[in-house]
């Protein structure tokens, strides 16, 4: 009997999106212009590979900003802080270089104008999640984190007439609908955010993976534990018909006996992954037979962000480039084999 064909389904797009690019370009650029130690408040971005990519450059990556010496440079990373992070900056002297992604800064100016006109604004995102804490920050006496549809019931407002829902950028696409149309049936005057919040790049990766769950005998998504859209990937591949889902750092994490019996696996990445880690599980998986690569692509994305303006004066003061550089996914698969 003929063994049968072995294929890897790749997703497109994957990887970095604009917002992951523009803030570890910055901190970069931060190396080159002011030279280490230039420290990070949190993950700049949530990919191990990343973090530890810059702190081998000379980035101190802390947990809080008074860890930050006096008067030292500090990058404030892609998901945003609440503004009293800024204020503990100033107090610090820092200076400060604010990465965080333009499409999160739009829901926090989402929130405080909403806050202003006095609606309860309902967050959907994840308890405890640092973009949520950012953003929650803006108004914290006007918002109501609700954790996905099993937090609907618990909600209280002050005004039903008055109500707003915002949500994390990095979302299922899905369960957010979900949880929009339960808040609506206890909330019917319920307002939407002016444009979508769950940002285009999370929901292009999960069209993709969408077009190929049903085609997969195994998904694997690159990225780390503590990235939500990675996790999310996961998910939606597992709820669209991948019969197994599993999310890896690296290509040595892969377990050789999800392979027993797989004719299809799809590979794709979550934004904050770079194209090196996806290269390196697709020569794993050659090396067991999958030589066989198809590009499965749901969208385009041509969106640069431009680099902070504060770093971007001083890089032009010095003479020095604020071009952007990309680590977008090659959607031609003969790029990669």
């Amino acid at each position: 009997m003929a063994e049968t064909t072995k294929r890897v389904l790749l997703a497109a797009p994957r990887g970095y999106c604009a917002g992951v690019d523009r803030a570890v370009v910055t901190v970069e650029k931060a190396l080159e212009l002011y030279g280490a130690p230039v420290y990070v408040r949190k993950q700049i971005v949530h990919n191990k590979h990343v973090v530890t990519t810059l702190e081998k450059r000379g980035a101190i990556f802390v947990e809080e900003t008074d860890e930050v010496p006096e008067g030292a440079t500090v990058v404030l990373s892609a998901h945003g802080v609440a503004p009293v992070v800024h204020d503990e900056a100033k107090a610090l002297n820092l200076r400060t270089i604010d990465a965080t992604c333009p499409l999160v800064t739009k829901v926090h100016r989402e929130a405080v104008r909403f806050a202003d006109s006095d609606h309860d604004i309902l967050l959907i995102g994840h308890d405890g999640h640092e973009e949520v804490i950012g953003t929650a920050g803006e108004a914290p006496d006007h918002v109501t984190l609700v954790d996905g549809p099993d937090d609907v019931a618990n909600v209280e407002v002050r005004d039903p007439d008055k109500v707003v829902w915002l949500s994390q950028t990095t979302l299922s696409v899905d369960e957010t609908m979900e949880t929009v149309r339960l808040l609506r049936e206890r909330f019917p005057k319920l307002q939407d955010p002016p444009s979508d919040d769950i940002c285009y790049a999370t929901q292009n990766r999960q069209l993709a993976v969408k077009q190929m769950a049903p085609d997969c005998d195994l998904m694997i998504v690159v990225g780390s534990r503590n990235s939500s859209n990675s996790v999310r990937l996961v998910e939606v591949a597992l709820e669209h018909g991948a019969k197994d889902g599993h999310l890896v750092d690296y290509a040595e994490e892969i377990d050789d006996a999800w392979l027993e019996g797989v004719r299809t696996v799809g590979v794709t990445s979550g934004a904050s992954v770079p194209e090196i880690l996806v290269r390196g599980v697709l020569d794993h998986l050659a090396a067991h037979g999958y030589e066989d690569v198809s590009a499965v692509t749901a969208a385009e994305e041509s969106i640069v962000f431009a680099l902070p303006s504060d770093i971007r004066r001083d890089l032009k003061a010095a003479g020095m480039s604020d071009t952007m550089k990309h680590d977008a996914a090659d959607t031609e698969v003969g790029a990669l084999r």
